[in-house]
């Protein structure tokens, strides 16, 4: 893993790799603590967060040790999210327990849930 890390810095191009616009980004350390305007505009951004346009939609998945887990944010208009849903791998998981249960005991059902090995807390939705 190492050397795909290498392979993607040497292919990154030279240059900025921060927004240019200070209004879509944190302001550095440098400038929070020696700089007023980057204190305010670093408290600011963090009360009031992104203001993205209405109706805009996005969903983001990322590996989790025990499968995707998954993000979708619905805009407002306002810096908080009108809706906001997490798809847990262990719920996504135990989606198959019905087509593994077809044939089987009904003791079976422990060690199929084991197999899975979901984490409930995430699982009730």
């Amino acid at each position: 893993s190492v050397k795909i890390i290498q392979q993607c810095i040497e292919k990154m191009k030279p240059g900025l790799i921060r927004v240019d616009n200070a209004k879509q980004a944190y302001p550095s350390k440098d400038e929070v603590y020696y700089s007023m305007e980057g204190m305010i505009h670093d408290f600011m951004y963090t009360v009031e967060g992104v203001t993205p346009p209405q109706g805009v939609e996005i969903y983001h998945a990322v590996e989790a040790p025990k499968g995707e887990l998954g993000f979708y944010l619905q805009s407002d208009g306002t810096g908080s999210p009108w809706r906001a849903k997490m798809n847990s791998p262990s719920y996504s998981n135990l989606q198959g327990l019905e087509y593994m249960m077809e044939g089987a005991a009904m003791g079976d059902m422990v060690v199929l849930i084991g197999t899975i090995d979901p984490v409930m807390g995430e699982a009730d939705k």
